[in-house]
């Protein structure tokens, strides 16, 4: 029996050592793959690599250990359970790609978060693809050729999108782009540069700043800056060399009403600087920040965290790291098997869900931007303005969500701007002095030098110009408020369209001439108002000495032949009907048939005595008097115009040679019958339209022919003109204050009559624009009266056929009571 009992105890204990042993061996196997079981519960390695004395390390480390937290809480039942492994980076890249290699060969980690110091991504990307272990980082962008490799901040091409669309809802043409000498700041450069040009904006001048720059360095590089006009700034560095940065800026006075400064993403923490002196320096700064939008769980979160600030306490970058542990817990979850690097890809990938940080997902190596906030630093804080989206563009922010609208920009009453002023900055100024003039091009014309005569001095290299465009450019500018130093640079060969091209390139700033507005240019240039008239007219030779002139309206033979036989057919209507009364003196032969001939044509009634033949008279009266004013009219118009010939030497019509001219003669004024031919002188067209002459008619600007009138006015004249040209105006770079300042000159000049003055000082000869019509009238034509006509026999025929009608009834009476009465007697 005690035997027994003995074996008992003996197999009991054999028993109690083989499951210790085999526990013991699961022990050892499972902490060489790091994953140990206790409790049923399979712990997962996740590796953290942050600068834990940095602000943005300490709040994305907290946000980590919350998420893994909060999850758990809420999935009891899981059998999986992440373990970070945490590596302090001290914000230096190769200790941050040690820790990497680390995490990666002696921790055995399954997922790495982090670093959010900028790496090489290449070699980020290489460790990732290697080990099969997907890394998310703040800092390095991915690339499809490396899918373990995440970018977990905002594409960099999302960010240029945002400031091109804020830059162009300004209309601002010219931007200065300040960024940080690494390689995030050329990786950014390369999308806003892209997408710049699709706005047609420019980057006018790019400076490179180091991390380390000394003061001197910094004060340096913004007095360079401030000489250019330009002055919409963006800043693309970290916050701490921006706050120096900004500060110098301030006191250099660039930091003052009409500059604009866009803080980028990396940027944008500087409005929450707490130095009192950033903070006054950096008043009216706009910053693009990662938008978050509101929820119950962001909500709820924060209440936990004591926050009730989005802005102040928690950065974006760790509300997207509590986020990403979420996606991975669930996907670590769906895995289940331990070190299975491409599933454990597949299943991140497939995450959907919403998270703090709003749509959460994983795409092309990113997350899913939800967009942008604007933010406008105003007194000692921030206040969002508006937000940019990829689907909406730029969106004004307002007080209630369903009010909510798209807006061009985001409104002069949204943005508090550097200075305090609430008017958007022009986007430039200009900046002039003694030693640095502006550029104006003008051309040395050889002809048509009444708008520009250029003359240069060789020997003293200086040029100097006359004419009225030079007048109206004169008094424009010594009218404006502040002096603006000039010369002029004189080009002897080319076209306005070069010196457009030289100011659109910044060789020149501006443009003094007789160049028209045209919308080919306007593509690059700023036009300032128009100085002259519009339109492109018609110029022909007067003919003189004809006696027989007054009779050209009455030279359409149809006209007359209609008007012949409506009055014969008058004089028979009337002579008809005048002879069914007896009483009439037709009747008893006073009046002859040819008699009524004259009373028809002089309009006269007073032999008539029946009323269907006063109708008959009154309907002719009214053509007559049409007919009498339609000739007056032509007649007028002819005494205008004063008889210009035209199309009476085979059909040759000219224009301005070496301009645009050709074009719109042809297709605009409806010459594309005619020969065409160049002329480049006034004293061209004098002699084209003389009797001499090969043209038949001058087609060019209403300007040049006003000039041309005013020393050729007695034997030439403008038939026509239509207003299909803009006008002559002067030239200025694109967002050039310059271009408004002087259009509002010429406004002025236009009003005041000093304008009127200058042109009556070059045109000498006042001249009125005629009817815009394209053609004068030289005759009464059937076409126009022809309906008259009509109406008048119509009416005649009517009346005289009732007349007849009502005779054959009376008589046909008269018959019948003869015929009763002689029956009855």
């Amino acid at each position: 029996m005690v035997h027994i009992e003995h074996n008992q105890i003996s197999l009991f204990l054999l028993i109690l050592s083989c499951f210790l042993n085999h526990a013991l061996c699961a022990h050892s196997i499972s902490s060489q793959n790091q994953n140990i079981n206790i409790n049923n519960d399979i712990l997962i390695g996740v590796g953290i690599i942050l600068d834990m004395e940095s602000p943005m390390g300490k709040a994305i480390h907290s946000c980590i250990t919350m998420a893994i937290s909060d999850f758990y809480a809420l999935r009891h039942s899981y059998k999986t359970r992440i373990v970070i492994h945490t590596r302090d980076s001290e914000g230096d890249p190769d200790k941050a790609l040690s820790a990497v290699y680390n995490l990666l060969k002696k921790a055995k980690v399954q997922a790495i978060i982090g670093p959010e110091t900028h790496l090489q991504s290449k070699l980020l990307s290489l460790s990732a693809n290697k080990a099969k272990v997907p890394i998310f980082s703040f800092a390095s962008p991915s690339s499809r050729e490396h899918p373990y490799l995440f970018q977990i901040k905002q594409d960099e091409s999302s960010m240029a999108k945002s400031i091109a669309a804020l830059v162009k809802s300004y209309n601002w043409m010219d931007v200065i782009f300040v960024h940080e000498d690494t390689d995030d700041g050329m990786e950014i450069l390369r999308y806003l540069a892209e997408s710049f040009q699709d706005k047609n904006i420019r980057i006018s001048y790019r400076c490179t700043i180091s991390a380390s720059a000394t003061h001197d360095e910094i004060t340096k590089e913004l007095r360079k800056i401030k000489t250019f006009h330009t002055t919409v700034i963006i800043l693309h560095v970290s916050p701490s060399l921006a706050s120096s940065l900004i500060i110098n800026a301030k006191m250099l006075g660039m930091v003052s009403e009409g500059y604009a400064w866009i803080l980028t993403e990396k940027t944008v923490d500087l409005l929450r600087s707490t130095n009192f002196t950033v903070i006054e320096s950096s008043q009216g700064a706009l910053g693009f920040r990662s938008y978050v939008p509101q929820s119950d769980r962001l909500h709820d979160f924060f209440h936990r965290k004591n926050s009730t600030s989005v802005t102040k306490e928690v950065p974006v970058p760790a509300l997207w790291a509590y986020d990403i542990i979420w996606a991975l817990a669930e996907s670590v979850e769906k895995v289940g098997v331990p070190h299975n690097g491409s599933m454990l890809l597949h299943e991140a990938l497939k995450i959907r869900f919403k998270g703090i940080s709003g749509d959460f997902q994983l795409s092309e190596g990113k997350v899913i931007s939800n967009g942008y906030e604007i933010m406008n630093a105003v007194d000692n804080g921030e206040r969002r303005v508006g937000y940019w989206t990829h689907s909406q563009g730029i969106r004004r922010a307002r007080p209630h969500i369903k009010s909510d609208r798209l807006y061009p920009s985001l409104g002069s009453e949204a943005v508090v701007w550097p200075g305090g002023s609430t008017t958007a900055p022009k986007g430039w100024v200009f900046r002039a002095t003694s030693s640095k003039r502006l550029k104006i091009g003008v051309l040395k014309i050889k002809n048509f030098k009444y708008f520009m005569d250029v003359d240069h001095n060789v020997e003293t290299n200086v040029t100097t110009a006359t004419g009225f465009s030079v007048d109206v450019f004169n008094t424009c500018i010594r009218a404006l408020p502040y002096e603006v130093p000039y010369t002029f640079i004189s080009f002897d060969n080319g076209t306005y369209d070069d010196l457009v091209q030289k100011v659109y390139n910044e060789e020149i700033d501006a443009v003094v001439g007789d160049s028209t507005i045209l919308a080919n240019r306007s593509e690059f240039v700023d036009f300032t108002a128009t100085y002259t008239d519009l339109g492109v007219g018609t110029l022909a030779r007067i003919k003189k000495k004809d006696i027989w002139f007054c009779l050209k309206p009455l030279m359409n033979i149809r006209i007359w032949l209609t008007a012949i036989g409506c009055v014969i057919l008058n004089a028979f209507i009337v002579w008809g009907i005048e002879r069914m009364d007896p009483d009439s003196e037709v009747s008893r032969g006073i009046v002859s048939w040819a008699s009524f001939l004259l009373i028809i044509l002089f309009a006269q009634k007073e032999k008539l005595s029946r009323n269907p033949s006063k109708i008959v008279m009154f309907v002719w009266f009214i053509v007559v008097f049409v007919l009498f004013t339609g000739y007056t009219a032509v007649f007028t118009s002819l005494l205008t115009v004063e008889q210009f010939e035209s199309a009476s030497k085979g059909g040759l019509v000219g224009f301005h040679g070496g301009d645009f001219m050709k074009g719109v003669t042809v297709n605009n004024l409806h010459f594309e019958n005619w020969k065409h031919s160049p002329f480049y002188s006034y004293e061209a067209y004098a002699h084209a339209l003389s009797k001499d002459g090969d043209a038949d008619a001058i087609v060019d600007e209403i300007p040049y022919i006003k000039m041309f009138l005013s020393r050729y006015s007695g034997d030439y004249g403008l038939v026509s003109y239509r207003p299909i040209t803009a006008g002559f105006a002067f030239i200025f770079q694109k967002g050039s204050p310059l271009a408004e300042d002087v259009s509002r000159e010429i406004a002025r000049i236009r009003l005041d009559g000093t304008l009127e003055s200058l042109e009556n000082k070059w045109y000498e000869n006042r001249l009125s624009l005629p009817s815009r019509n394209s053609t004068i009238p030289h005759a009464l034509t059937l076409d126009k009266f022809g309906g008259l006509f009509i109406i008048s026999a119509g009416t005649s025929t009517m009346i005289f056929i009732f007349s007849l009608c009502y005779l054959i009834r009376t008589r046909f009476v008269l018959s019948l009571h003869s015929l009763i009465n002689m029956v009855s007697g």
